[in-house]
């Protein structure tokens, strides 16, 4: 590996830079901290600028079978000296280890299963980049068929979602910065119901829906829910039943229960 010694290099103050979103959308591109991260990056042969990594990361046999992974690949690598990598760290406990990635380019097509019905979920003004994170894992989990995150919510690619998803984020499709009008077309084009979390008389329990057809589930901001459009748009409105004192679910909780609920019925 070749050797960066210096925090003024051009490679140290672009990792550093992409800290930020301005930068990221500039640059369209982020980055991808840890061992775990790094690897599932390169499993899904996501597109890599390059790599840093510390003379003591690199000591582990792990991540030198990782390095063996990057070489093949032709990403570069650097050595950076600990001092200059835990500076330019996103992360409490810096492993060592971060890729430079380009950012993803899925249309809304790929959201669309090849086999089976569709299973799309939408994040509508989510602010909370752990929430996106932990619900772009979940929706992996059940196997959704992809993720449409809607104008106005939360960077996927700050490095808290990106750490969040748990490698989830390399694994499905999913499709940024889009608005209400253009959704909605799309469901209407390939006849997908349009299912909106609420409370309200129209609402339904959600063990009570059909998630066997095609459907795209929204979720809403943390504070205000669904958006107005969007509520108005839905072919059904689906709330979960409480039984306790607490007012309301996380978001993040609230998603893994209906997601859930879609996989127990499409389970084979």
């Amino acid at each position: 590996m070749d050797v960066i010694a210096s925090s003024a290099n051009k490679k140290i103050k672009l990792v550093a830079s992409l800290k930020q979103k301005k930068h990221r959308d500039a640059e369209r591109l982020f980055i991808a901290e840890g061992i775990r991260l790094a690897e599932a990056a390169v499993e899904a042969n996501w597109p890599c600028r390059f790599g840093l990594c510390t003379g003591t990361a690199a000591k582990n046999e792990r991540v030198q079978m990782f390095l063996q992974q990057l070489e093949a690949r032709q990403c570069p690598v650097y050595e950076v000296p600990e001092d200059i990598y835990n500076k330019i760290s996103d992360t409490q406990q810096p492993q060592g280890v971060l890729l430079v990635l380009e950012n993803g380019s899925s249309s809304l097509s790929s959201v669309i299963s090849g086999a089976g019905a569709s299973f799309i979920l939408v994040l509508d003004q989510l602010q909370d980049p752990g929430n996106v994170g932990t619900i772009i894992r979940t929706a992996d989990a059940v196997g959704c068929s992809g993720i449409i995150v809607m104008e106005n919510s939360a960077d996927i690619y700050a490095g808290k979602t990106v750490r969040a998803t748990m490698g989830s984020l390399f694994h499905l499709p999913v499709v940024t910065g889009i608005g209400q009008e253009e959704l909605i077309d799309f469901l209407a084009q390939h006849k997908i119901s349009l299912l909106a979390t609420a409370l309200d008389a129209q609402a339904q329990p959600y063990f009570s829906l059909d998630f066997t057809v095609p459907v795209a589930l929204v979720l809403g901001n943390e504070g205000a829910g669904v958006s107005p459009e969007l509520l108005d748009k839905a072919d059904q409105k689906v709330f979960i039943p409480m039984a306790g004192r607490s007012e309301s679910l996380n978001v993040a909780t609230a998603a893994a229960v209906l997601l859930y609920e879609g996989l127990r019925q499409r389970y084979k």
